[in-house]
């Protein structure tokens, strides 16, 4: 089978070491309009679950991305001066042009066909010569836009703003920060992804990033703004930019995957807040299924078709909790009244995905803490 790859992000590149694995001979070529060291962002995320997978789809590339891995099992919320940490929590996370060189030395090892600073313009042509088309083209996708009556997106632009730095201070865990500066409320999530750097996202809310004077500022003075922000936090390290900039989270779903033989793939097809650490993680899982989808159904448009029944209802709830969880930092002005305890709690069970049982079985000694001054508080409120 001949298939093209528009896309040589996560799901593009593993996809094509899966079905290359599967058969050597299907002839794969990967677009990609970046050369092989460009990419933007700095550390991305995965579960404990998710590497399970990975290992069963692939060991080869599951041993070198987790040979590069740091590793935590900490949740830490900064309030007031405080932090709180919740553990039980099993992340890793992984630079994400080491991951992508990971992946491209992966799929060069099997015979996929690389080609880099390669723009795709004729979207048609190249369909006509592929038995498969993967549109794996970000989430700005071209493909997407091409055959958007068919796909039938919708696009969702949220109200926060957020910019993705690095740092060399190194966070041991997943660290959510909550400062407050002249009105304005802004909230850090960072990570360590290797031993010298870590992610450093900062979010905000109009209101804050309008009044800040934001969108009048150099790059160099946004980040000496942040700096000053959180220099606490930061212990005297600079912000580190890689061609970062204030953007607003684009939620992205589809009514309709594919189209004859075309199909979409990672951040063209569904999007995931950041705030719950998804899109590559998804992105990975959706070449995984989609693969398993071809071992059960040779004929390509019935595969196509059982990749939308089968992998669907799992992306929708996946995005219904990454709203919520979106939604929840939009609001997080309204929970800073909150101490730090009552705060993590809010956090840890913000998207639905983990309730009360679930946090007790991972901390019971976090949970203790807060229910005991939750009833210290009920008990104080009842004193006449």
């Amino acid at each position: 089978m001949k298939i093209s790859i528009i896309g040589g992000g996560p799901a593009g590149l593993y996809f094509a070491i899966l079905m290359k694995r599967a058969d050597p001979a299907h002839e794969i070529t990967v677009y990609e309009r970046n050369g092989p060291d460009d990419t933007f962002g700095w550390g991305v995320v995965f579960s404990g679950k998710t590497l399970a997978h990975l290992k069963a789809a692939d060991q080869v590339s599951h041993q070198r991305i987790t040979a590069a891995f740091a590793a935590w099992d900490n949740v830490d919320v900064v309030h007031r001066d405080q932090k709180i940490t919740v553990r039980g929590n099993s992340f890793s996370g992984i630079g994400r042009l080491q991951l992508l060189k990971i992946l491209q030395d992966r799929s060069a090892q099997l015979g996929v066909n690389l080609k880099f600073q390669a723009e795709v313009s004729d979207v048609d042509q190249l369909s006509a010569e592929s038995d498969l088309l993967i549109a794996a083209d970000g989430v700005n996708s071209t493909v997407r836009e091409k055959y958007k009556q068919h796909f039938q997106p919708t696009l969702n632009v949220r109200s926060n703003k957020y910019i993705w730095y690095g740092t060399n201070r190194l966070f041991h865990g997943l660290t959510l920060t909550f400062r407050e500066r002249e009105g304005g409320v802004f909230a850090a999530h960072s990570y360590k992804f290797n031993e010298s750097t870590s992610t450093f996202i900062v979010e905000c809310d109009e209101q804050t990033w309008t009044n800040a004077g934001f969108q009048k500022m150099t790059d160099e003075e946004t980040r000496g703004l942040l700096e000053d922000v959180f220099a606490n936090d930061l212990s005297g390290q600079p912000l580190l930019s890689n061609n970062s900039r204030w953007i607003n989270f684009l939620n992205v779903k589809n009514d309709h995957w594919s189209h004859r033989h075309v199909v979409l793939l990672g951040d063209a097809l569904h999007t995931a807040h950041f705030s719950i650490g998804s899109g590559t993680k998804l992105a990975l899982e959706d070449a995984i299924a989609l693969r398993l989808c071809f071992d059960r159904q040779k004929d390509v448009r019935t595969a196509l078709a059982e990749f939308e029944r089968v992998r669907k209802p799992i992306i929708e709830e996946y995005q219904a909790a990454a709203l919520e969880s979106c939604v929840w930092f939009e609001n997080a002005r309204q929970y800073l009244n909150l101490s730090p305890l009552e705060l993590a709690h809010a956090i840890m069970t913000r998207s639905g995905r983990v309730d009360e049982e679930q946090l007790r079985r991972r901390d019971p000694e976090f949970i203790a803490a807060y229910e005991e001054e939750v009833s210290r508080k009920g008990a104080k409120s009842q004193r006449p």
